[in-house]
């Protein structure tokens, strides 16, 4: 039987706290309660894409704003994927996507490689979708990397409406790490590189 792979963890700072449990071989469900509607929405996309199991709660300074609490949801969501792969033996490891809604269309490719590394080119039309600035997407997924240690690649190649933008990116990007961290029959239970080593 394949070992399972999952993570429960937990972040506490003076603005937010964070808990996290993700089963990288679920279902797609996701359990969410961070107090921010659209961001909920986005990261249900990740899950239901991804055939991630996720489970956050998360309170945070949103009386400030939510920029704390999305950037620390990033940080504890890559911590948790890197717990999940261990030392990524037999994955994939690379992953990309294209997902379209509507007029807009966007791309994700990422490599487990390692090494911390985000390209985001994404213009919004908009500042906010509701009440959410879309500024901290990028902060999400730039806490996301840089304790996943994954090289992410994001590009809206076209659109017009910021949340159908914003939503082709997570879908994208579900589907992008679903990809890298399935299990390549291939490698056997090999490390993916020539180095011997993904863990940095």
């Amino acid at each position: 039987m394949s070992k399972q792979r999952t993570a429960s963890l937990q972040r506490e700072t003076k603005e937010t706290r964070i808990s996290i449990d993700l089963n990288l071989d679920g279902s797609g469900s996701a359990d969410l309660e961070i107090g921010i509607p659209f961001f909920e929405h986005m990261l249900e996309q990740v899950a239901r894409h991804g055939l991630f199991d996720l489970r956050i709660r998360a309170q945070g300074d949103l009386a400030v704003d939510a920029h704390h609490t999305v950037e620390d949801v990033g940080i504890t969501l890559g911590q948790a994927l890197r717990q999940a792969l261990g030392e990524k033996a037999g994955i994939r490891r690379y992953g990309h996507a294209y997902v379209p809604l509507d007029e807009a269309l966007s791309r994700v490719v990422l490599d487990c490689s390692g090494r911390p590394g985000l390209e985001y080119q994404v213009q919004f039309p908009r500042a906010r979708i509701g009440e959410f600035d879309v500024d901290l997407l990028a902060e999400f997924f730039q806490g996301f990397i840089n304790h996943a240690l994954v090289t992410l690649h994001i590009d809206n190649i076209r659109g017009r409406n910021t949340h159908h933008i914003a939503e082709t990116i997570f879908k994208a990007f579900g589907r992008a790490l679903r990809m890298a961290v399935e299990r390549d029959p291939g490698m056997q239970g090999k490390i993916p590189s020539t180095k011997g080593t993904l863990s940095a």
